[in-house]
């Protein structure tokens, strides 16, 4: 469960008397849980109506226990569940009407669609293409210019990995501020090589003979690759001398 501020003497000008709290400071209780989440993660949910957090008068988010609370439910069903955003919201939405509703997964595709079922065992990570760029906000003409550069790779059978929707809604946030695709073929590359260097490291306890041992590479895995991206976000914050809120 998330741990929000009081709002008491120890956040001073974070949060407010009313307990709003300034995006920096959402951010930061977020990492806990969440490491990998930013400030454009964020304004992106909001963009897709996920949150309403309140403006000050001159015109800063402020957001409530209640946004706060709300962001770690979306982003916990993103992680665990690999749910996309249309999904979340509508259960989101189905919860504050009273509604007991099973947490739906993403199954395998059926004619290109996506399948959405009550929750009843392994969840499968992967999206049809219509659900990405329904997810994503971007048209068919994008998604084909994102491909073309590598940034973006469906599966064998055409599905994509879940967290393709990361990946292309931060491509779209990058585009906001004259970023574009060919110019992330830099990141692609260093992502695989940082991916390869881990993979090294984990195969031989995947190839394992001890079932316990090769179960346990993928904790491994996921261990490695939160402190990959954790030092490449600090390396990147030092080379550019600045410092994430």
């Amino acid at each position: 469960m998330l741990q929000t501020p009081s709002g008491g003497a120890g956040h001073g000008a974070a949060a407010t008397d009313s307990g709003l709290m300034s995006i920096g400071t959402v951010l930061n209780v977020l990492r806990d849980e969440f490491p990998e989440v930013t400030i454009s993660k964020i304004r992106f949910l909001e963009s897709e109506g996920l949150i309403e957090p309140q403006r000050s008068p001159s015109g800063y988010r402020k957001f409530s226990a209640r946004d706060v609370e709300r962001l770690g439910q979306v982003l916990r069903m993103q992680r665990d569940h690999y749910l996309p955003l249309k999904v979340i919201r509508e259960h989101l939405e189905a919860m504050e009407r009273g509604d007991a509703v099973p947490l739906p997964v993403v199954c395998r595709q059926r004619d290109g669609e996506a399948a959405h079922e009550p929750s009843r065992g392994p969840t499968v990570a992967r999206i049809g293409r219509a659900e990405l760029l329904a997810a994503a906000g971007v048209d068919e003409r994008e998604l084909k210019e994102w491909e073309s550069y590598g940034l973006l790779t469906p599966l064998e059978d055409g599905a994509y990995d879940a967290e393709a929707v990361t990946v292309a809604s931060l491509i779209g946030e990058l585009g906001r501020f004259g970023i574009e695709p060919r110019h992330l073929r830099v990141m692609k590359a260093a992502a695989d090589r940082e991916a390869g260097l881990v993979d090294q490291v984990v195969a031989p306890l995947r190839r394992h003979r001890n079932p316990q041992t090769r179960a346990h590479a993928e904790d491994r895995t996921r261990e490695l690759a939160g402190l990959t991206v954790k030092l490449h976000a600090a390396l990147v914050q030092t080379a550019l001398g600045v410092r994430l809120p």
